[in-house]
């Protein structure tokens, strides 16, 4: 029996639209689930919408279950929690998180679905990638008790980086942002919050999620002798320009790349993706993550949300979508 699904395609950039789509009888190692919530992943999707990927990234960009190719027609997304209607017994009924694009309900490999734990709620936990990438950052960065570090840009990455900051004990941590609205939301990630004006320089470390040349600019500005810089900011196919003509080199100051795609060196012989990925739900088992949580649409308004969110006259963290009334019938 085939079931017949919604998707949401970028049609070409800057114009969406929700395909029909025929789903395959799920074989013996297959799930089919039927989608809950999904997450728009603004600073990555909006870049995606807008046709802003680089042909050079065209396949290092490329999501899990994408279709189609950049810059359209493709079917793109990452955040998705459903439940498994069927598939081996064991995860029959189960809530299940899913690096799959916005669609009513797909079929997958059962070792691409993750369960949610029984205390993460499933509109949280849309979370779950973005929190891995905050996780790896972490890996990366290594911070210890007693370390002051900033995160520029308090967006879902940053705003997960920071929280998992918090969490270490006798890490002072403070979020950046030019929107002075994001002060609540750092209030209840518990963390303090400073317009770039007004951030605390001296830092051992700073982590960089707003994507803009100024952003990474301040960061730089911002350490201590010997301090780092850890991006994790994507550009796509902006060119960014920065001062080192002062004290970068005469204070050994440092910049590296942060990248989910790979877990970082330092937990690579321990831990794989999935490893990762069970993690970061787990982490979610936490309320205050549901600041981030910041809107919620149907899954047949996306083709008109998603140019709003583009570009910015919607602001959001994370916009979740909802498929409560979503159709997927046989």
């Amino acid at each position: 029996m085939e079931f017949t699904a919604g998707a949401f395609w970028v049609r070409e950039p800057g114009r969406g639209e929700i395909r029909s789509e025929r789903l395959p009888e799920p074989g013996p190692d297959e799930v089919l689930v039927r989608t809950l919530h999904s997450g728009v992943s603004r600073g990555t999707e909006a870049l995606v919408f807008r046709g802003g990927v680089p042909e050079s990234q065209w396949e290092e960009m490329r999501a899990p279950f994408q279709d189609g190719r950049f810059p359209g027609p493709v079917k793109y997304g990452y955040l998705s929690v459903g439940r498994v209607e069927r598939g081996p017994d064991p995860l029959v009924g189960t809530t299940v998180f899913c690096l799959h694009p916005h669609q009513t309900a797909y079929v997958v490999p059962a070792a691409a679905v993750v369960a949610v734990p029984d205390g993460v709620p499933a509109r949280r936990a849309v979370l779950a990638g973005t929190v891995e990438t905050a996780l790896n950052a972490l890996w990366d960065l290594g911070p210890l008790p007693g370390d002051r570090i900033t995160v520029v840009g308090a967006g879902m990455v940053g705003c997960s980086v920071a929280r998992l900051l918090a969490r270490i004990p006798e890490v002072e941590v403070t979020l950046a942002d030019v929107d002075p609205s994001r002060a609540e939301v750092a209030a209840l990630l518990g963390v303090g919050f400073a317009l770039p004006a007004d951030a605390a320089g001296d830092r051992d470390a700073v982590v960089h999620t707003s994507a803009t040349a100024a952003g990474l600019q301040l960061c730089v500005d911002l350490l201590a002798a010997d301090g780092t810089v850890l991006d994790l900011s994507w550009y796509g196919d902006q060119r960014v320009h920065l001062s080192l003509g002062g004290a970068f080199h005469s204070r050994r100051l440092g910049i590296r790349a942060s990248q989910v795609g790979a877990v970082a060196a330092a937990r690579r012989h321990r831990h794989t993706h999935a490893d990762r990925l069970a993690l970061a739900l787990r982490l979610l088992d936490d309320p205050a993550f549901d600041a981030l949580l910041t809107g919620d649409s149907a899954f047949a308004e996306l083709p008109d949300l998603m140019p709003r969110l583009s570009d910015g006259r919607l602001a959001a963290l994370c916009h979740t979508i909802s498929y409560l009334e979503a159709p997927c019938s046989p």
